[in-house]
C-alpha cells in the first residue's frame, strides 16, 4: 500500500507539472487563436493525460508486482527464520544435553578420583599404623636393651663395691702380714682390678661383635640369595676342542698334503693341533687358546670351501681369518655392553673386552662371567641403596686384565686397573678392578660388592672346572717360559701340553744356538712345572728367500 501511494503522488506531480507547462505555453501564445489554442491544448492535455495515466497504471502494476514479491520474500524469510530458530533450538537442546552428559561424566570421574584418593589415604593410614607398630616394637626392644644395660651397670657397680671391700681387706692383710706399704698394696690392687675389668669388658665386646656378625651375615645371605634367584644364566663350560666337518673323507688327504707339508704348515702357522683320525668327514682342532683355535677353525673352513690347500694359501687365509675373529670380538663386546646397559665405554676398552669372548676361567666364559657379575652387582647395590650404575660398571670391567696374556707383567687385576685408568675410567671403578682379589686393600663398598658378585658368578653350580683352568695355566706357562729366551718369534704349546714348538729368528739364532735353547727350555720346564709324562721341546729355525718377478 505504501508503494501505491508513492506512485499516485508521483503521477499527480507529473500532471501538475504538465498543466503548468501548458499554462505557460498558452500565455506565450496569446496572439494565437483562442479556439485553436484551446483545442490544441485540450488535445495535448488529453494526450498527455492518457500517456500519464498509462504510465501510472504500468508503474502501479510494477509496484504491485514488487509488493507481492516483497511480501512473498518476507514470507520466505519468516519461514526460514522460523526453521533456523527451530534448528538453533534443537542444537541448543542437543548441546545442553551433551554438556549435561559431560558434566555428569566429569562428576562421576571426580567421584571415582575421590574414592581412589580415599582408598589411598586408608592404605597410607594402614601403612603408617604398621610403621608405628614396628617403631613401637623397636622402641620396646631398645627399652629392653636399655634395661639389660642398666642391669649390667648395676651389676658392675656391685662388682666395684665388692672389689673395693676386697681391696680394703687385702690392704689390711698385706699391711699386717706382708709388711707392705699402703702404696704398694694399692698398686697391686689396682692392677688386679684393671685385669678383671678388662676381662669383663672384652667379654661384653665379644658378645656384641658376635651378634653384629650374625646379623650382618644373615642380611648378606638374604641379599646375595635374592640376587642369585633373580639371575638366570647358562651353566655350561667351554671346550678346548673344535670339530670341523668336511664334505668328504677325500678332503683329509688334501689337508695332509704331499708328505704332510700342508698339515705341518697349518700347525706351524696357526699354532693349533690338527687331529685327523677315523672320524668320518670330520677333523679336530685342539688348542688351549680359544682365540687361536677359533682363528684356525675359520681358516680351515675357508680352505675346505675354496679347495686350494697349500702353504702359501694357508698363510693368506690365516691372515684374513684373524681379521674376521677381530670383528667377531668387537661385535661380542658391543652385544655385552648393550646387555648390561653401558654405552660410553672407550673404544680401546671395548676392543679389549671383545677378546674375552674366547677366554675362559676354570671353564667359564669370561665375557659371560662379566655380564653375569654386572647384573648381580647392580641388583645387590639396589638392595643396599648404593649407585647401581657404578657397581655394574666396576663388576663388568673387573676381569678385563685377562684379555692381556703375557703381553703385560703383573696380575690381571693390576693390569686391568692400569688399562682402565689409562682410558679414563673413574677412580672408584679402577679401585673395584684392582681390589677384587685383595691385591689392593679394599676401601669402598662398591669394591666389596664387586668381590661378592665375582664370587657368586664363579661359585654357582656348573660355572667352572678347576682341572681345566689348571691345564690352561700350565700351557700358558709353557709358552711364557719359551718366549723369555732371546731370538724367539712365536711359541706354540701343542699335543695337550706334551710338545712345545718354538719358532726362532734365523738371523738371530743359528743351529747350535737352537740346540742350546731347546736344552735350556727343557731344563727350565723341569725345574718350574709339575706335569705327567714327558714334554718335547722342538726349536724350528726356518729361512725363507722371497723375490718378486717384474
Amino acid at each position: 500500500m505504501t508503494a501505491m501511494s508513492v506512485g499516485l503522488t508521483l503521477i499527480g506531480l507529473l500532471i501538475a507539472g504538465l498543466l503548468a507547462w501548458i499554462g505557460l505555453t498558452l500565455s506565450r501564445r496569446k496572439a494565437v487563436d483562442t479556439s485553436t489554442a484551446r483545442l490544441e491544448v485540450e488535445q495535448a492535455a488529453k494526450s498527455a493525460a492518457d500517456q500519464v495515466r498509462r504510465q501510472a497504471e504500468e508503474d502501479a502494476a510494477v509496484l504491485r508486482t514488487r509488493a507481492e514479491a516483497a511480501e512473498q520474500r518476507a514470507e520466505e524469510i519468516r519461514r526460514a527464520a522460523e526453521d533456523r530458530a527451530s534448528e538453533v533450538r534443537r542444537d541448543a537442546e542437543q548441546r545442553a544435553s551433551d554438556v549435561r552428559r559431560e558434566a555428569e561424566a566429569e562428576a562421576q570421574s571426580i567421584r571415582d578420583d575421590l574414592r581412589e584418593q580415599r582408598l589411598e589415604m586408608e592404605r597410607r593410614d594402614h601403612r603408617l599404623t604398621e610403621r608405628e607398630e614396628r617403631l613401637d616394637e623397636q622402641h620396646r626392644a631398645i627399652e629392653e636393651r636399655h634395661t639389660e644395660v642398666t642391669a649390667l651397670l648395676a651389676e658392675l657397680e656391685q662388682r666395684k663395691q665388692e672389689i673395693k671391700d676386697l681391696d680394703d681387706e687385702r690392704r689390711r692383710i698385706l699391711e699386717g702380714v706382708a709388711n707392705l706399704t699402703a702404696e704398694q698394696a694399692k698398686t697391686e690392687l689396682v692392677s688386679a682390678i684393671e685385669d678383671e675389668a678388662k676381662r669383663h669388658a672384652h667379654t661384653i665386646v665379644r658378645d656384641i661383635e658376635r651378634q653384629a656378625l650374625d646379623e650382618g651375615e644373615t642380611k648378606a645371605r638374604k641379599i646375595i640369595t635374592g640376587a642369585v634367584q633373580r639371575l638366570a644364566s647358562e651353566q655350561t663350560s667351554e671346550s678346548v676342542v673344535s670339530v670341523v666337518h668336511l664334505p668328504s673323507d677325500d678332503m683329509k688327504g688334501r689337508i695332509i698334503g704331499r708328505e704332510g707339508r700342508n698339515i705341518r704348515s697349518f700347525e706351524q702357522t696357526t699354532g693349533v693341533n690338527l687331529i685327523i683320525d677315523d672320524t668320518p668327514e670330520a677333523v679336530l682342532l685342539s688348542c688351549f687358546d680359544p682365540v687361536r683355535r677359533e682363528t684356525a677353525r675359520l681358516t680351515l673352513d675357508s680352505l675346505v670351501l675354496d679347495g686350494r690347500i697349500h702353504p702359501s694359501r694357508i698363510e693368506e687365509i690365516y691372515e684374513r681369518s684373524k681379521g674376521e675373529v677381530a670383528e667377531l670380538c668387537e661385535r661380542a663386546a658391543e652385544d655385552a655392553m648393550a646387555e648390561v646397559g653401558i654405552t660410553d665405554l672407550h673404544p680401546e676398552l671395548a676392543r679389549t673386552m671383545g677378546l674375552l669372548r674366547y677366554r675362559t676361567s676354570y671353564g667359564q666364559n669370561v665375557l659371560k662371567h662379566l655380564v653375569e657379575s654386572a647384573h648381580i652387582a647392580s641388583m645387590m647395590a639396589a638392595e643396599l641403596g648404593l649407585d647401581p650404575k657404578l657397581c655394574k660398571r666396576g663388576a663388568f670391567l673387573h676381569d678385563i686384565g685377562k684379555a692381556l696374556t703375557h703381553e703385560s707383567e703383573g696380575s690381571h687385576a693390576i693390569v686391568g686397573a692400569e688399562l682402565a685408568r689409562k682410558y679414563g675410567e673413574s677412580d672408584d671403578v679402577v679401585h673395584c678392578i684392582e681390589a677384587h682379589h685383595n691385591e689392593v686393600e679394599v676401601r669402598t663398598v662398591e669394591a666389596v660388592l664387586t668381590q661378592a658378585a665375582d664370587a657368586v658368578s664363579g661359585g654357582r653350580p656348573g660355572a667352572r672346572r678347576e682341572s681345566l683352568e689348571a691345564y690352561v695355566q700350565r700351557l700358558e706357562r709353557l709358552e711364557e717360559i719359551a718366549m723369555h729366551h732371546d731370538g724367539v718369534e712365536k711359541v706354540f704349546a701343542m699335543q695337550a701340553g706334551r710338545e712345545i714348538r718354538v719358532m726362532v729368528l734365523p738371523d738371530a739364532v743359528d743351529d747350535i744356538a737352537a740346540q742350546v735353547m731347546a736344552r735350556d727350555i727343557a731344563k727350565q720346564v723341569e725345574e718350574e712345572l709339575t706335569y705327567p709324562g714327558q714334554i718335547r721341546v722342538t726349536v724350528v729355525r726356518e729361512s725363507r728367500a722371497t723375490e718378486v718377478a717384474k
